[in-house]
């Protein structure tokens, strides 16, 4: 509010938090005034709890701040004078919309003036006293540039009128629409590559007010492949929209509004949030950038609630019917399918990583499907087009955690500090893990970064899908501090390898060449068989032959596939391989490498030779620690303790998963903890298994398996790593020395798993290597520490 020589100034126009409050101050002001500003963030005679629980005004991502930002001015105005012009494009013509603001009568003729104009346009209007809107539409050139996606092409448009001073403004000419189940850009179907922003920036509380820094942001994220900004609650600052338009980024603002329990149901929050899509859609309509909006996030209405959306979903389309509006972005959390009234659909019903709870935590495809690069939305997509036929894509996928990287914290600088992360080291410190610590958050970036592509590539996989929308490639530090970034809370990528920007976009693109593979792990002798597809959403068609290469030690195998044509906005099959995988004689892996038109992608596999699996006469294996194994280890011997994965025979373990934990077990506490493993690869049984220090897809039945709970953290061979909220010491494989002989302990369960051969090629490795001389454990672990892990058989 805006007092003037102590008397409150009227709005010149209704707005909420995402649009300029405009003071008239005519009558007020004498020249030598008084002006005082009053910022209330109780927002009396608002929907408090609606707003504040949004990013907009979150205390976990703006703090407590209260104040005016951006830009503050003093404006004179004649007595008649254009308030504003709004451009609307179409196909071959604009619709130009002026809004003259008249202290009088007023009649004349505006002129509009444009490169993108076929001629100079003038409309004759005449006005009342009072704000009056006119419109028009223009012709374009024929020739005129379209703004696209990395295509910046904006013209300016002055006009002008008798006795009216110009006004100047930009706009770009797209078309954004919902045409067949799909979204399209100027006539081409598009796919979405979203990244959700929650207004995180911690050294200001607020978001930046400046074109540069907007576009050193969006910038950023390009660089890791996205194409569209979710605002997530909140809508950024025009700057962002001036960057988005220069930079061909597409944006997508939501209300300031995160109702999870009774949207739109008071008075108060219709009157506020109409204002406040109304203060959105005038002010930045000019902007090519902006090209759907939703009501926020996550809301949950009653009945009335939902009569309201379809309300203001009306008013949206007729105010500006160049966007495409929703009634929320995962109403309901997906429970009550698609919305008629609204123009597309983005649920959570499609992602890797599940917010379903069970006794063993959070699951999910990824963690219960055997991995393959088969797997796709089609059979979910065919039920949601028996009820709609709108546009759909995926919210918020992802969400993967990594453990922090302390080294930020150093650099810190503004408003906020890092309490949370160094709340977080001091634990480590006392936990003692501070000499593996950067290898433990190097493995769980490694592992996110995997299972981001798995979810990246089933959404390309899926035929009828509009995009995918993650959250998030930045670290959020609010609801118990989540880690889920390729870069910091600062927005600069981790200084890891995992995080590098071409790491990630090297699959998150407009043009993917892909594997259709059953799995990733084969018996050598066998032939390997998959089919190819490539997605092409880029701009223009392709044609050509699907190239693959097949590298190992021992292979060195090309081929190609028949040319075929991949059209704009097309899943394309690009035929079928097959290769045999004779001529390996020892475990390998291997480098699949596919490329179709200049793009290319590649998997990983592993091939394994066949033996038995049989356990050395000098090794004795038994699933707990009896008499026997006493005996044998009393005796100088050496004893492979390798109990069934199972609660029952190991009551003191935690059930792990491949994947890292979701977001944060602080906000969902139903999940295990466990953060993936961390594997000394230098160790020589991997001599026969090849590996890396984390998790890749040869370890995935292993990784479900359960991790031991210790007394005390030991030098493992295979460490479950676990949540920065618990930092439980955890192994799945470790040797000793013991009760006088040499032991091995393995929770993976691998007599449980002979169907899988990455699962047999790790149990003759174990086996190789504790028959050999190389068995030589250094720690020394009494026969009572062994028990006290409660492993009964």
């Amino acid at each position: 509010r805006l007092f003037v020589n102590g008397k409150e100034a009227p709005q010149a126009v209704p707005a909420g938090l995402s649009s300029p409050r405009s003071f008239e101050i005519s009558g007020l002001a004498t020249g030598e005034d008084d002006f005082l500003f009053l910022s209330d963030n109780s927002y009396p005679g608002g929907p408090r709890d609606a707003i504040v629980f949004s990013s907009a005004a979150s205390d976990e991502t703006q703090t407590n701040w209260n104040g005016l930002l951006g830009e503050i001015r003093l404006r004179a105005e004649k007595p008649v004078f254009l308030q504003a012009v709004r451009v609307y494009p179409g196909e071959d013509q604009v619709t130009l919309e002026a809004e003259l603001n008249a202290a009088k009568p007023w009649k004349g003729t505006l002129c509009f003036e444009s490169d993108a104009l076929a001629a100079a346009h003038t409309l004759a209007a005449e006005v009342p006293a009072g704000v009056t809107v006119v419109r028009t539409c223009a012709p374009l050139k024929k020739d005129a540039l379209r703004w696209d996606l990395e295509a910046g092409n904006l013209y300016s448009l002055t006009a002008e009128g008798d006795g009216l001073d110009p006004f100047e403004t930009r706009f770009g000419l797209r078309v954004f629409r919902a045409q067949a189940g799909t979204l399209t850009l100027n006539g081409r179907r598009i796919f979405l590559r979203s990244e959700a922003n929650c207004a995180v920036f911690p050294e200001t509380g607020y978001c930046p007010m400046a074109v540069s820094a907007w576009k050193e942001i969006l910038s950023r994220y390009r660089a890791y492949g996205v194409n569209c900004m979710r605002f997530h609650s909140h809508c950024p600052p025009e700057a962002a929209f001036i960057a988005a338009d220069e930079l061909g980024m597409l944006m997508q603002p939501e209300l300031s509004h995160w109702d999870p329990v009774h949207a739109f149901s008071s008075p108060e929050s219709q009157s506020f949030y109409r204002a406040e899509l109304l203060g959105i859609l005038r002010y930045l309509a000019n902007h090519p950038s902006f090209v759907m909006l939703t009501f926020g996030n996550e809301l949950h209405a009653d009945e009335q609630g939902h009569a309201f959306m379809d309300a203001l979903l009306s008013l949206a389309r007729k105010t500006d019917a160049t966007r495409l509006y929703a009634n929320g972005s995962n109403v309901h959390y997906g429970a009550i399918g698609t919305d008629p009234a609204s123009d597309f659909y983005a649920s959570m019903s499609w992602r890797g990583m599940e917010m379903r709870a069970t006794c063993d935590g959070m699951r999910g495809w990824l963690n219960e499907e055997y991995p393959n690069s088969r797997h796709n939305y089609d059979a979910t997509m065919a039920a949601i087009r028996q009820e709609s036929a709108m546009p759909v894509f995926s919210f918020e996928v992802g969400q993967y955690e990594v453990l922090p990287d302390f080294s930020e914290t150093a650099d810190w600088q503004g408003v906020t500090r890092p309490d949370n992360l160094l709340h977080i080291q001091k634990k480590v410190a006392e936990k003692g893990l501070q000499p593996v610590w950067s290898r433990m958050v190097e493995a769980t970036g490694e592992s996110s970064l995997l299972c981001y592509r798995a979810e990246v590539e089933s959404a390309l996989r899926t035929k009828d899908y509009s995009g995918i929308s993650l959250l998030g490639i930045q670290d959020f530090p609010g609801q118990g501090t989540a880690l889920v970034g390729m870069m910091n809370v600062r927005l600069l990528p981790k200084p890891f390898p995992f995080a590098r920007p071409e790491r990630f976009s090297a699959f998150f693109r407009d043009v993917l060449p892909m594997a259709l593979l059953e799995r990733f792990t084969f018996s050598a002798g066998e032939t390997l068989c998959f089919g190819t597809c490539v997605a092409n959403y880029g701009r223009t068609a392709l044609s050509g032959a699907l190239e693959w290469s097949l590298l190992s030690d021992s292979l060195h195998l090309s081929g190609a596939c028949p040319a075929v044509p991949a059209p704009v906005g097309c899943l394309t099959d690009t035929g079928s391989v097959s290769v045999s995988l004779e001529g390996i004689r020892k475990p390998e892996k291997a480098r699949l490498i596919l490329r179709y038109a200049g793009a290319e992608n590649e998997y990983p596999l592993w091939v394994y030779p066949e033996a038995e699996v049989k356990c050395p006469e000098t090794v004795l294996e038994c699933r707990s620690l009896d008499d026997r194994a006493l005996t044998c280890l009393a005796a100088g011997g050496r004893v492979y303790l390798a109990p069934d994965s199972t609660p029952e025979a190991l009551p003191h373990s935690l059930k792990a998963q491949f994947s890292p934990d979701f977001w944060s077990v602080c906000t969902f506490p139903h999940q295990a903890g466990g953060m993936g493993q961390l594997i000394r690869k230098e160790h020589p049984l991997f001599d026969a298994f090849p590996t890396e220090s984390w998790s890749e897809w040869q370890w995935w039945p292993m990784a479900n398996g359960r991790a031991l709970m210790l007394p005390e953290r030991i030098d493992a061979i295979v460490t479950e790593m676990d949540s920065y909220a618990f930092l439980r010491p955890m192994a799945k494989l470790f040797e000793c020395r013991c009760g006088g002989g040499r032991l091995m302990v393995s929770s993976l369960g691998l007599h449980q798993l002979q169907q899988y051969p990455e699962a047999r090629a790790l149990q003759r490795a174990i086996y190789a290597y504790m028959a050999s001389d190389a068995f030589q454990p250094e720690q020394e672990l009494s026969p009572e520490w062994i028990r006290s892990l409660d492993i009964r058989g």
